[in-house]
């Protein structure tokens, strides 16, 4: 954690580590990993809340828990830009951290791969492969998808890539 700013090792301190190594092929030991995803995924979301950083909104789709599907946003001019977010555990979880896609922005950017998986690798996998199996879902979104939106979002707003749903609203009404 030296180099980081305060806050993202606030934030990240206060997130609580998980302890089973389990996949999702891995039974009963998966349950508990799975419980252990929904309490430091409980205490990311509402120490966000109270900080008054409410950014995202996710929920296992399946009951394996291995498909997630939820919401992100990100505020960029006092606008609020909104996002669908999904991603499937890998069966080398969590070994192998999960692919955070956003399919709504698939190819308006260069780090990202197709079907909408955000780059990821140069920064986040190796952090990831040394707190592994400590880090789950909340760090993934935590240092992950957080400071890939902060880097990209006002870019693609600025460049036009991106535009917001009034304005979208307001051209389709022209």
């Amino acid at each position: 954690m030296e180099g980081w700013d305060p806050s993202t090792k606030s934030t990240l301190t206060r997130i609580p580590l998980l302890t089973t190594k389990a996949g999702p092929r891995d039974g009963a030991a998966w349950t508990q990993r799975l419980k252990e995803e929904y309490k430091s995924l409980i205490a990311y979301t509402q120490m966000n809340k109270s900080n008054d950083n409410d950014w995202f909104r996710i929920s296992a789709s399946n009951p394996e828990g291995t498909r997630w599907t939820g919401k992100c946003w990100y505020v960029h001019n006092l606008l609020k830009y909104e996002f669908d977010l999904q991603f499937d555990i890998p069966i080398t979880y969590p070994a192998t951290a999960p692919e955070l896609e956003l399919p709504e922005i698939d190819g308006k950017t260069q780090k990202m791969y197709r079907g909408g998986k955000i780059c990821l690798t140069v920064h986040f996998k190796p952090l990831w492969a040394k707190n592994c199996p400590r880090f789950g879902i909340a760090h993934a979104l935590c240092l992950g998808l957080a400071p890939w939106l902060a880097a990209e979002i006002p870019i693609l707003v600025d460049s036009g890539m991106i535009k917001h749903k009034d304005d979208a609203a307001t051209s389709a009404e022209s």
